[in-house]
């Protein structure tokens, strides 16, 4: 459950010819690090998401409609950081300095989390996360979210039944890897965070420092 993009399939033009950020492998480590959050912040701040605003949604609607107010609250948060997040990414439209802005939000979260009142680490993860959202929104030649698997699981569908070719299976396989990979995240975020707590953090500030990593190598690769 999560904001979902409208569009699927195939991306309307072609990015230009040295786009490191639309590779498979860093789409695989963000998706990777989207599950993780998930897993973090459900399990470690009170039943909230960071990604799944969808989520967040759905119980701000329970608990209003059934008067737990205090409990409804708890998930205003979250989407309102959200919201701003993906406002600051669209405006900025810099991939590598919104993914370096997400590292620094998570590190916070994970230095400072037992200082913090409880609004303030999801506030600080769900910003963070739409940061990276809103500018990692292609792998290769498809449309995709790294916070998500709803969305993906449908383009693969899209392609296999729309376009039943040698490139639509390969989008079929890319978004269903993709898939598989958040959904290791969120596993591997369950076993970390119960053991480690906040130090946990360290993963997917590691996954995201090595997306971060392979981007400013490809780029310095394609101008040499």
């Amino acid at each position: 459950m999560t904001v979902e993009a409208t569009s699927s399939g195939l991306s309307e033009g072609q990015a230009g010819a040295y786009a490191p950020e639309q590779s498979l492998s860093v789409a695989c480590l963000l998706s990777m690090s989207g599950g993780f959050l998930d897993a973090f912040t459900w399990l470690s701040l009170g039943g909230v998401f960071a990604n799944s605003q969808t989520g967040n949604v759905v119980f701000l609607g329970i608990f209003a409609a059934s008067g737990q107010w205090h409990q409804a609250a708890h998930h205003i948060s979250p989407i309102l950081a959200f919201l701003a997040g993906a406002s600051v990414a669209t405006f900025v439209r810099a991939p590598l300095l919104c993914l370096a802005g997400e590292i620094v939000c998570l590190t916070l979260v994970m230095l400072l989390l037992p200082r913090f009142s409880e609004p303030v680490p999801i506030v600080a993860i769900s910003f963070g996360v739409a940061l990276q959202t809103a500018s990692f929104r292609q792998v290769e030649r498809w449309k995709y979210l790294s916070v998500t698997v709803t969305g993906n699981m449908l383009r693969a569908i899209d392609q296999l039944a729309l376009a039943p070719d040698r490139g639509a299976r390969q989008g079929a396989r890319t978004m269903l890897v993709i898939c598989l990979m958040f959904l290791l995240g969120a596993a591997l975020g369950g076993l970390v965070t119960i053991r480690l707590g906040a130090s946990g953090l360290a993963v997917p500030i590691g996954l995201l420092a090595s997306a971060l990593w392979l981007c400013c190598r490809y780029r310095s690769r394609g101008q040499s």
